[in-house]
């Protein structure tokens, strides 16, 4: 069924998706994101017409969870070390808020922070952090980048806490050269995929001296292959805004795809019951 491929490909998202696979340090999302199908999988009713797939899938989503659980355990606490040093730091929680946000960290409370002030409480944490290499590799692997950071670059971090107005990082000012770059690329015509990508599968070009003239060309265009086209572009765009909501939203993606399975088997028991 259709709606059985749709959760295959919710799987095999999870757990092929080469930005961030679920068993592998950073992948935490994505094995949240499988934690999120097997919980829904678990959670379907048994009916002798048509759950023996999804039953038996559920088994090996449940272990491929259980046998991962502890470097997910692993990964979510490494996180949230990773969000105890970004408060240490007293980084803003969204970079793209506005310039006072980003001058402002120098003052908490009506009372000015320092570089001394930072250092020590980085350099205290850094004492409480004291993973087991064994147990816990990821967090680990993430004291040791950090120490090696910290001696080696730690005091030219701290002068945006005794420079008034010096921002903590370039992150606002990478994305502006950034988006600078790209629209000079899709102006110039070199290398414009992103933005084709978006747009659909083709573009047609019009050349036309007016609205008028503008509009008659595009009446020429036969609605019947208009909306053929448009049906195929549907079709072409449905399994990448699928994965778009599976991302944003899978608990409410996944059992929107069970409600839908589980109101077929109704109809098909319903039309079993008639026979």
């Amino acid at each position: 069924m259709a709606i059985e491929s749709q959760i295959r490909a919710a799987i095999r998202d999870c757990v092929n998706r080469t930005s961030r696979k679920p068993f592998r340090w950073g992948g935490l999302s994505g094995y949240q994101q499988l934690e999120t199908i097997g919980q829904i999988l678990r959670s379907l009713p048994c009916q002798e017409i048509d759950t023996d797939y999804l039953s038996v899938l559920s088994v090996w989503v449940d272990q491929a969870l259980s046998s991962n659980r502890l470097v997910a355990s692993d990964l979510e606490e490494t996180h949230q070390w990773l969000r105890r040093i970004a408060d240490c730091l007293r980084y803003t929680e969204n970079s793209k808020h506005n310039a006072d946000n980003v001058t402002d960290i120098t003052q908490t409370n009506s009372f000015p922070l320092t570089s001394l002030q930072i250092r020590r409480e980085m350099e205290e944490l850094l004492k409480e952090f004291q993973p087991d290499p064994q147990q816990n590799p990821a967090q680990f692997a993430l004291k040791k980048k950090l120490l090696k950071l910290w001696h080696k670059y730690g005091t030219d971090l701290l002068h945006c806490y005794d420079i008034p107005g010096l921002p903590p990082d370039n992150l606002k000012m990478e994305p502006m050269f950034s988006n600078l770059r790209r629209h000079q690329r899709r102006i110039s015509g070199r290398k414009s995929t992103i933005e084709l990508r978006d747009c659909g599968q083709y573009q047609v070009l019009f050349l036309a001296e007016s609205e008028e003239m503008l509009l008659t060309q595009i009446r020429e265009v036969p609605v019947a292959e208009y909306n053929t086209q448009r049906r195929r572009l549907a079709l072409a765009e449905a399994p990448r805004q699928q994965k778009h909501r599976l991302h944003r939203h899978p608990v409410r993606t996944i059992q929107a795809l069970v409600d839908q399975h589980t109101e077929l088997l109704t109809v098909l028991k319903s039309q079993a019951l008639k026979h």
